[in-house]
Order: structure tokens, then sequence, then C-alpha cells
């Protein structure tokens, strides 16, 4: 199995395409034999162990121990076949049919889709910019009903603290320190669902030229990004969710979790009976290319690269924003972390709302944006029941991660176009005239 990657060296250049030059890998039946490698396709195409290849969880807990050095000893690093299974797998695991699990106010819909089959009920929230709130948190399991709520009192929280999929606000650290204290007080285990963990970016400048810090250290890097919850968790009850599928191929299906090893022995014995384990051909390939290839440093210096890149496309959406969108009817707080700026749209001054609903003011706005062919996906479907319990607000997700410049900046344009003449704002005809 022959691919290549780019070489470390072009990783510090933003704003070009990724160096031509590469680095050839190579992944042969019989390294281990001709002592080439520590892995190859002979063992990494067999059965494999419930934990992923060795070879490979000896690499990912050495990350882990440089990125976020777990502050407690028994700790462990299991391979998964991608944060989806893995999130699965910890409810099955974790949960009991009938129990609620805390999650942020709008949340990832894939967390209703795997709950709600497994009979899981939920309980939101708030969030402000900086993200759950925890005095929320706190007031909720404090004065927790049992029979009013229907069910006992949560022991789960999930959360996405960076760059939160849909709204996109990062958890500083002084807030990350304040729900784990909640945490602690109720006894409450936190999933921390983790992928955008290293597309941290700089706080958003307009105008700003983007550049990309030479990396000379992973010890110094990490002290760039916010602590993760795994690295704050002296009691063991935090476990972490990692993937690859931001950082490097999501049809690589392979992530990894950090618990403690109480925990991932419950997980390695369900993946025996589920997953079993990642790809083989996903777990040679990654291991050559961040073990035989990059090294700790290489897989460093591609995700600092990964930050200037995505920081390009986030100033440009934002730039769109401040460009097309009238601020006398949207507001948005610029990410500095993942894949996606969140709108709030001040529905009450729709001409219609004092007889239209908030959900059906976000239906006249997606509809109205779809027909100028933008595409843009409305918060009732980061709901558990979709908005139809009603909505306090009305809201959009949009996303930087994989569109064009130019076609980022269209499709706002067009946005502002139909909310402009939803609205009625004053400009709606010189918006009208110029498109």
């Amino acid at each position: 199995m022959d691919f290549e990657v780019a070489c470390t060296d072009g990783f510090e250049t933003v704003g070009k395409k990724i160096p031509e030059r590469t680095t050839p890998i190579h992944a042969g039946k019989h390294d281990i034999t001709t002592g080439s490698s520590t892995y190859d396709l002979a063992t990494g195409l067999q059965y494999g162990v419930a934990t992923g290849s060795k070879q490979l969880v000896k690499f990912m807990t050495e990350h882990i121990q440089l990125i976020h050095s777990p502050p407690y000893r028994n700790w462990q690093t299991i391979l998964s076949a991608g944060n989806t299974s893995a999130f699965e797998i910890v409810l099955r695991m974790l949960g009991q049919t009938g129990e609620h699990l805390l999650v942020e106010q709008y949340t990832y819909t894939t967390v209703f889709e795997t709950g709600l089959p497994l009979g899981f009920k939920f309980a939101q929230i708030g969030m402000d910019k900086d993200g759950l709130l925890p005095e929320d948190l706190d007031h909720i399991l404090s004065t927790w009903d049992e029979a009013a709520r229907g069910g006992k009192k949560p022991r789960l929280l999930y959360t996405i603290p960076t760059g939160q999929n849909p709204a996109g606000m990062t958890q500083p650290l002084p807030r990350r320190q304040a729900i784990y204290r909640v945490a602690q007080k109720h006894d409450i285990f936190i999933i921390e669902d983790d992928p955008y963990y290293f597309i941290q970016m700089p706080v958003y400048q307009p105008g700003a030229t983007t550049t990309t810090t030479l990396v000379t250290s992973v010890e110094e890097y990490a002290k760039t990004l916010v602590p993760s919850y795994l690295r704050l968790d002296t009691d063991g009850r935090v476990l972490r969710m990692d993937s690859f599928s931001k950082i490097i191929a999501p049809g690589a299906r392979m992530g990894w979790v950090t618990a403690s090893d109480q925990v991932i022995e419950r997980m390695l014995r369900a993946h025996e009976v589920s997953v079993q384990n990642p790809s083989g051909f996903s777990q040679v390939a990654i291991f050559k290319l961040l073990n035989d290839s990059w090294g700790h440093l290489g897989l460093i210096k591609w995700l600092a690269h990964l930050r200037g890149e995505y920081t390009k496309r986030r100033d440009a959406l934002l730039e769109a924003y401040d460009t097309f969108l009238p601020r006398e009817i949207v507001n948005w707080v610029p990410p500095t972390s993942g894949f996606f700026a969140w709108i709030s749209i001040d529905w009450k001054q729709h001409p219609e709302a004092d007889v239209k609903s908030t959900l059906q003011i976000e239906t006249e706005i997606y509809d109205a944006a779809t027909k100028r062919g933008a595409l843009i996906v409305p918060g009732s479907w980061f709901l558990p029941d979709q908005g139809k319990g009603g909505m306090e607000g009305v809201f959009f997700r949009m996303t930087y991660a994989s569109s064009s410049f130019e076609d980022m900046r269209e499709a706002i344009e067009r946005v502002g176009k139909a909310l402009r003449v939803i609205f009625q704002s004053e400009t709606a005809g010189m918006v009208e005239s110029r498109l």
C-alpha cells in the first residue's frame, strides 16, 4: 500500500495550496519482519484487538500525555470507529433507558438521533457567548424534581466545549473550571466531545493578515490551546472523544477515546461485541503517517497549518457577514474555534411577529434563502423536538469548512437579500437592484 503525504517543512505556509513536495509512504506486508516498521499489513489486516492496534494506541497515548497531561495516573486511551460510534457505545455503557442526558441548549443533531432510540430524554442547559452556563447547570441539578421531570436526577453531561456544534462558541478556561466544579458538586460524569479542539483560532480582526506561527515544540504549541476537561480532570469523571475526521480524513472513520482505566475496560468489552476495532487499512495508513513519517512534532506542525487555513476561511465568511447581512436584524459572535458561525435573527422585527411563531419565521427565512440558492441550517434542527415545542429565538448555522471564498461570499449576499425582503428593510430595494 503506497500513498504520499505533504512534507512538514511546508506547513508554515498559509493561503497557498498544500505543498506539492510530498513524502512517499509505503506499507508493506512484512515491514515488521524486515525491520522497516513496527506495524505492517500482515498484522493490520488480521482480526485485531478491541483496543485498536497497540502501535497506534501507543502513539495516541503519547499524544494525550503531551497535549492534555491528565492529572491522575490510571487513565488509558482506546481507538474508536469515530466519535459517532464512540458516543453510541458510551450511552449504552454509562446510561439507562428513561434517564435524562444533560446537553447544551442547542447541540449536534446526532446526539438526539443516537439517544432517542436508546430511550434517553434530554435536559437542556442554557448558553451564552462562552457556551454552557454553569449556574444554569447547577440550578437544574439542585432543583431537580423527579416527579415533574419524569425521571431521576441526571448523571451524564454531554458537551462540545471547543467550536461548539452548532453555535461555534468555545468555553474559556474559567468557564470549564466552573462547570467541572458543578460536576463535582452533583457527581456528574462529563462526556467531552472535542473534534474541533485543534481548530482554535485567534480573535477575529477585520482586514488582518493570517499567518501561521512557526512551531518548534509540541509543548509550546500545547500552551496556545484552551485546556481540555481531561486536563482539568482530577477525579476521573471525564471521558474525552477525539477524532481524525476534522484533522486527517473523515473517511478513515477512526478516533480515540481517553478516560479512566475502569471506563476504558468497559468500552473494550463493548467493542468486542460491536465494532471490534477500526478498519485495519485506516489504522495502518494513519500509523505510517503519524509514527513513521511525521512524528509528534510533524503532527503538531500540520495542526498549526490547519489552524491558519481555517482562520482564513472563517475571516472570509465573517467579512461577508459584515458586508451583506443587515446589522439591524442579524447579530453574531465571531467564533474562535471550529467550523461554524452562528447567527441570531431579531425575529421581533418581522412584520408579522405578532401572529407568526418563531418556528414559522425561521421556516420562512430558510425557504427564502434556499430558493435563492443559499443553504443555511435552521437552529431548530439542533433541538430535541426540532422547535415544535416553541423556541425563544431564531438562529441559523453556517459553515466555512469547505466552500470556496467566492461561494461563501455569494451565499451570504443571497441570505442578506432574503432577510431584507422578508423584514421589509429600507435597503431591500438597493440589494434587489444590485443582484
